[in-house]
């Protein structure tokens, strides 16, 4: 009586005429950290979605894969409720797409949290007669009271801070400008639904004059003479305005304080360049 030698199917997998075959799975990409990514584009029904994921997360298990993120286009929405039921939960959410996540192994999760910062900056833009271009805004905490504030403004995804001070600058005021430097910045906790705030304070050159400001956002915008700016009531009884006056006076006019400036640098792991923001005048006087 002869033994077959065939073994036992392994859970996650089938049997078929000559052996075993492993049951369709989703597609995916292996990540960089020992898990997998689904990348769904083409419409299915609930029900087939729901049999294929629970084959796929029985054959990662088996391969040792620990987590799995599913980028679900807008299009495919009616996949969630299915995707919540198998224990994925929601990590992002963009105009397009909604990414969900898993952890497969026993252990505690490391799979990384959804971005956890917004940055901002916020531009001082001197003139050669001691002027700072400020506006007032037509909605916000500071609408209606009167203060002149600077040009401030939410850095875009993939955008580099200098470029946002002088796209922010330009689309509220009209005005073209030269990066200078990042003379501080400054944290805020639980700021913008539970996330926290980077705002950088920036220093800029003008090379223009004139004001074409944004109709949607400003309701005027002006050229001030900077001790005005500074004595602004709002900017007594406001701590972090009072450092921006005595920032910028320790810079322009002290000239004892150097912010830090952006430098192009490459990277191994990337084609691109980046930037380092260092204090690269001292850096260049020591090299």
């Amino acid at each position: 009586m002869s033994v077959s030698t065939i073994p036992a199917p392994k859970l996650g997998e089938r049997l078929c005429e000559n052996g075993f075959e492993h049951p369709k799975i989703l597609p995916a990409i292996d990540d960089a950290h020992g898990g997998v990514i689904v990348d769904l584009n083409e419409p299915m029904d609930p029900q087939h979605f729901a049999t294929l994921l629970r084959s796929s997360l029985l054959h990662w298990n088996l391969k040792g894969k620990h987590g799995v993120w599913i980028k679900l286009p807008i299009n495919l929405v009616n996949l969630v409720e299915t995707a919540v039921k198998e224990g994925f939960w929601y990590h992002h959410a963009e105009p397009s797409y909604l990414m969900l996540v898993y952890w497969i192994p026993q252990t505690g999760c490391t799979i990384p949290i959804n971005a956890s910062h917004r940055v901002a900056v916020a531009a001082i833009v001197l003139n050669q007669n001691k002027e700072v271009l400020v506006v007032q805004e037509k909605r916000g905490r500071f609408y209606g009271i009167g203060y002149w504030k600077l040009p401030t403004g939410v850095v875009d995804a993939g955008e580099e801070i200098f470029a946002a001070a002088i796209r922010e600058v330009k689309e509220e005021t009209g005005v073209d400008t030269e990066f200078v430097e990042i003379l501080a910045f400054r944290e805020v906790q639980n700021s913008f639904f539970g996330k926290s705030d980077l705002s950088f304070l920036c220093m800029l050159r003008p090379l223009s004059v004139e004001i074409k400001k944004q109709e949607l956002e400003i309701e005027a915008a002006q050229w001030m003479p900077f001790e005005e700016f500074a004595v602004q009531p709002l900017t007594q009884k406001h701590e972090p305005f009072k450092y921006v006056v005595e920032l910028c006076l320790a810079n322009v006019e002290e000239k004892f304080y150097t912010g830090f400036s952006p430098r192009p640098v490459s990277s191994y792991f990337e084609d691109q360049l980046n930037y380092l923001y260092m204090n690269s005048n001292e850096l260049d006087k020591s090299s």
